[in-house]
């Protein structure tokens, strides 16, 4: 029973197989009524240790945090058995998966409970090595370093931490070093995958194109053991990861060659991450697919991407809602990347019905703004009008009418939040919004 339970989970983790995940925790949960803790106490952790493991693996998929914070409980209560003094390794093993479980949990929390629980995370993982050493367990220790290094790096990110991220990409140089292709072909890929993920904030975070291109060579280079038939889930989020760093660096170029590059990465991962299987990663692609799209159809003529990215904004915007407090950050960044995309299309095709949809999408912006901070809409008109303003006279430099209609609708946006509080300020936009209609205008002449 239980090797057909260990199966179960392996099929689980390696296929993206939720219903094997499910049937895994029926299993342990049947087994744990047969191996109890008073009689076998470290048999009973055991099975604990790999039904927190298929919690946090099907936890990882599903939109809320609950089955991830019911693995965190199963690995504490494991660990009141599996102790250093009388079973190090299995306590190393434990301390580590519970680290993972943390880190997942942190990647999805707002920033001050991220913050929190990804330091714990880090501890977890540091306790582990201090008994998977280099010497005595060499893929453990790779593997544990693997995830202390994915926790830095999340941690680097969230704060803008150089050092951190830094830090990060060291310990997944270190881990390579045990973990090479031909004695973990896995471990080496997921670890080349990381140290993408690393290199690729590096180099956003210092606008360094150097660093993106070694995130896109470490991120290829995991693909090779990472193939859709072997881990299609870890494929998955490998080519997602691949999309983000090309988009990165085609956001930078004059070409639209690393676009169309991002473009298909983007589109082969969602061949594997569908909403049905794992709807948060899916919408997150759908967001990124999206902006690489708005991108490129602002390069070109026509309206068909432009079309595309508004239609994978909503796809995104299905699961991103501001009922998920956690998420709130995504939505509102899909809101503002609706908008630009909206103004865009307004432009292009002299749409005055885009161009209020793209008000639309500013306005939620701006009153989802307020509701988080207590705040009246009108208060919260700084938050785009400011940029409107900025945009329109970046639009009367570069004479670039996409701009001045994104410029527009931002301003008309504050505008109405300040005109329906009845605001001194109503007055200042509304010039703002006359100078940014006759510049719209004479552009749409030019």
């Amino acid at each position: 029973m239980l090797a057909q339970a260990d199966e179960l989970n392996s099929q689980g983790d390696e296929f993206g197989d939720n219903s094997a995940l499910r049937s895994a925790i029926e299993r342990y949960r049947a087994l744990l009524d047969q191996q109890p803790r008073a009689r076998v106490s470290l048999d009973w952790a055991k099975i604990q240790t790999s039904l927190g493991n298929a919690y946090r693996m099907l936890g990882e998929r599903e939109n809320t945090t609950a089955l991830l914070e019911q693995s965190v409980l199963t690995f504490r209560e494991a660990l009141q058995e599996q102790t250093r003094e009388r079973v190090p390794l299995d306590w190393a093993r434990t301390q580590a998966s519970l680290g993972y479980a943390l880190w997942r949990i942190g990647e999805r929390s707002q920033w001050r409970e991220a913050n929190t629980t990804l330091e714990e995370a880090v501890l977890a993982f540091r306790a582990a090595l201090q008994e998977q050493t280099r010497e005595h367990v060499p893929l453990d220790w790779a593997r544990t370093q693997t995830s202390l290094g994915t926790a830095l790096w999340a941690i680097g990110e969230l704060n803008g931490d150089s050092a951190r991220l830094e830090e990060a990409v060291l310990i997944f140089r270190e881990a390579l070093v045990e973990s090479t292709r031909e004695r973990a072909p896995l471990d080496w890929a997921r670890t080349q995958n990381n140290l993408g993920n690393a290199l690729r904030v590096l180099g956003t975070l210092h606008g360094d194109a150097a660093r993106l291109e070694e995130a896109v060579l470490a991120l290829r280079a995991a693909q090779q053991e990472l193939t859709r038939d072997r881990a299609p889930l870890r494929w998955a989020g490998s080519q997602l990861s691949l999309g983000i760093a090309l988009f990165l660096i085609g956001k930078g170029e004059i070409g639209t060659a690393r676009l169309e590059e991002a473009v298909a990465s983007y589109r082969d991962t969602l061949k594997e991450y569908t909403r049905e299987r794992v709807p948060l990663y899916w919408a997150s692609v759908e967001k990124n697919f999206g902006e690489a799209l708005s991108e490129l159809g602002s390069r070109e003529r026509g309206t068909a991407r432009l079309e595309e990215a508004v239609t994978a904004f909503h796809e995104a915007l299905t699961e991103f809602t501001p009922e998920r407090e956690p998420f709130t950050g995504n939505w509102l960044s899909i809101q503002n990347l609706m908008g630009a995309t909206l103004s865009t299309l307004a432009a292009r095709e002299n749409n005055t019905a885009r161009l209020k949809e793209a008000v639309a999408a500013y306005r939620a912006v701006l009153n989802e703004n307020a509701r988080a901070r207590g705040q009246a809409p009108l208060d919260c008109a700084m938050d785009i009008g400011p940029e409107g303003v900025s945009l329109r006279l970046q639009a009367e430099l570069s004479g670039v009418l996409r701009v001045a209609s994104q410029a527009l609708a931002q301003i008309t946006a504050a505008f109405e939040s300040c005109r329906d509080a009845k605001s001194p300020k109503a007055n200042y936009y509304k010039a703002q919004l006359s100078s940014a209609r006759a510049l719209v205008k004479r552009l749409r002449k030019a």
